[in-house]
């Protein structure tokens, strides 16, 4: 599988008194009331309208809508029906339908090659506050409305955005008792579905390289359970080592060098670190008879957290990168495992068993604010959007003695608690990994 880029990118630096601009959203809030947003069609440089702006602005809205920040105005009630990408709009008829923000913008084609350019307007200030121009392969056409997307939500929350990046997960099919699991990837969006392997080995728990282009996961192809890693581009992968035991959990670290996994041998599990450039492992942690997994680089690569038994129970643990200066962070009621850092350092997010129920919660790196987000019978896996705003995880319905049930699915959930929405995909879904954003 070969991905296609956008070629070029050029910034339209029209930006009206942003220090003062009133089109903000405070996403440091719970539940925050959507902005209303009206997004027109990208109009061809004629003024006439095109099937193509349609489809990218569309990708927009869907984005933007998903994130639970903003509220599309259906076009059915524009006032004022824009006839040119680059006129300024006649703000008070925006203001009759209670636009707080308006986009606008006009594409171009040239035989496989589109050009679309957009403009943010801040309707109660009455000014543009941004404006960009991508220009890319027709083919790239969702991509054009992630970055799209991408740099409205920037601009209104003053957080980076999300959109443009994807997702890999392990998809399920067949009984409980027998599943097939297959690696796939999509958009965040669930679109530009594909399966990476045909099932014939079971996979679980991948994750992307800080480039995107590679994923480590376990694989049990062969005798032995081993970590593999996986070129996305060409397709070819390779076993990282023949160990004396079953290596898993595997996660690189964010600069792309180095990994960190698990190694099972004999009655306990050690964790080990590896430079992939020249293979060398070091084993980081060293506690017979004690399971130690799931690490996660801190962003800065100088410290992980991980999960362990050594206190008697499934607990939470920070070391550094070097396996020294072991410290529990987690002290509430319950197990936790599956930690993983956010990507902007300040929290980690785990899965916690309590009372019979899993919940998806996050906690700051020393333990201190522990909060949960989600609550079911069986919450597990989370993973950041590249922003470190949202979380997805998996979700599995009980089964009955009889087989049925026992569904999977994959959610997504702001880090305030709220905006809990169901990721569609084909099949059944666990172990998702969320990419950081996509390179042009």
């Amino acid at each position: 599988m070969k991905f296609s880029y956008l070629f070029a990118l050029a910034a339209v630096v029209i930006f009206a008194q942003p220090a003062q601009a009133t089109l903000h959203i405070d996403i440091t809030k719970g539940n925050v009331e959507p902005m209303p947003i009206a997004i027109n069609s990208l109009l061809s440089e004629n003024g006439g309208s095109s099937r193509l702006g349609s489809d990218i602005m569309g990708v927009v809205a869907a984005d933007l809508e998903r994130s639970g920040l903003f509220r599309p105005i259906s076009e059915s009630a524009f006032i004022e029906h824009i006839s040119s990408g680059d006129a300024i709009p006649r703000f008070a008829d925006w203001r009759q339908i209670n636009a707080q923000a308006l986009v606008t913008g006009t594409i171009s084609v040239d035989g496989d090659k589109v050009r679309a350019g957009f403009r943010l307007w801040d309707v109660l200030g009455e000014k543009q506050t941004a404006g960009k121009e991508f220009n890319s392969f027709e083919t790239n056409w969702r991509r054009i409305g992630h970055l799209i997307a991408d740099e409205i939500y920037k601009q209104i929350t003053g957080e980076g955005g999300y959109f443009d990046s994807r997702i890999v997960y392990v998809a399920e099919s067949g009984p409980l008792k027998h599943r097939v699991k297959r690696l796939a990837i999509m958009d965040q969006d669930g679109e530009n579905h594909k399966f990476l392997t045909d099932g014939s080995a079971l996979v679980l728990t991948p994750r992307f390289s800080p480039n995107t282009q590679e994923i480590l996961y376990l694989s049990y192809a062969g005798r032995q359970p081993r970590v593999y890693l996986r070129d996305l581009q060409t397709g070819e992968e390779e076993s990282l080592g023949h160990f004396e035991g079953m290596s898993f959990a595997p996660r690189f670290a964010n600069d792309g060098n180095h990994m960190v996994m698990s190694i099972a041998r004999g009655g306990d599990t050690q964790i080990y670190s590896m430079d992939l450039r020249s293979r060398q492992t070091r084993q980081l942690t060293n506690t017979p008879g004690i399971i130690n997994t799931s690490p996660s680089y801190s962003p800065d690569g100088h410290r992980i957290v991980f999960n362990s038994d050594r206190g008697g129970s499934q607990q939470l643990y920070v070391m550094d990168a070097g396996g020294g200066n072991v410290q529990r962070i987690s002290f509430g009621d319950g197990k936790y495992g599956t930690p993983v850092w956010s990507p902007r350092g300040d929290l980690i997010a785990f899965t916690k068993i309590s009372g019979g129920q899993f919940y998806i919660g996050v906690m700051r790196p020393d333990g201190s604010g522990e909060r949960v987000l989600s609550q079911s019978f069986l919450d597990e896996g989370p993973t950041w959007s590249p922003n470190g705003r949202v979380i997805m995880f998996f979700r599995q319905t009980q089964s009955t003695r009889s087989g049925s049930g026992g569904r999977s699915r994959l959610y997504s959930i702001d880090l305030t608690g709220y905006n809990l929405r169901e990721v569609v995909t084909p099949l059944d879904a666990s172990d998702p990994a969320w990419s950081p954003l996509l390179p042009l």
